[in-house]
């Protein structure tokens, strides 16, 4: 069961860890929210959103989406439309004085569609998911696939609770906003990236 656990956190952690859209987004809610508490509502709602998708690769239903091609070109779509607005709103945002004065503070209800939708809508995510995690865990039976997805999730809000606290130090560290709108600005960039790249996909998939 140990080596299961360990395989689990391991293989989530070269997931999670590397610069996408999901890790921007958390990080710059940490960074814009007055204080950290009140960005809770992004944490808690990617990281269950990860929890229902390691969920579902280890039980083996997510694969559907890999066997239903049109499943996956309206996953593309509907992010691509989605992130290309997120990036538009972090480059419109113009933080000041420590506290978000733009649009990237959101309130609760857009904080979860939001990370909702940057956890949800991207099919590569998934697609990850159920290829790594989800043929990974086929390893292991019982206890052991327990085991192994309780160390997946464990990740995800480790990581995701780490980036938010992250975003709410540089903020404190630069009480005049200026790193935060330079964050803003990449994060944007990044997110508008990822979009035109849903889109190729979607254009090739046709």
């Amino acid at each position: 069961m140990i080596e299961a656990w360990m395989n689990g956190f391991i293989l989530a952690a070269g997931l999670i860890l590397p610069l996408g859209v999901q890790n921007m987004f958390i990080f710059n809610q940490g960074a814009n929210q007055p204080r950290l508490v009140q960005a809770l509502p992004s944490v808690i709602t990617a990281a269950l959103c990860d929890t229902v998708l390691v969920i579902l690769a280890v039980l083996g239903i997510s694969v559907v989406v890999v066997n239903f091609a049109w499943l996956s070109r309206i996953l593309m779509g509907f992010g691509a439309m989605f992130l290309f607005y997120m990036g538009w709103t972090l480059w419109r945002s113009h933080p000041s004085n420590g506290a978000a004065a733009g649009q990237a503070a959101y309130g609760i209800r857009k904080q979860v569609l939001f990370a909702a939708s940057v956890s949800l809508l991207n099919p590569h995510a998934i697609l990850d998911t159920v290829m790594v995690i989800g043929m990974n865990s086929l390893r292991y039976s019982g206890t052991d696939r327990t085991a192994f997805a309780v160390a997946v999730v464990t990740v995800s809000w480790l990581w995701f609770l780490g980036l938010c606290m992250a975003g709410s130090i540089m903020k404190k560290m630069n009480p005049s906003g200026g790193w935060i709108r330079w964050i803003n600005k990449i994060s944007a960039l990044i997110i508008w990236g990822t979009a035109c790249y849903l889109l190729l996909g979607l254009v090739r998939s046709l």
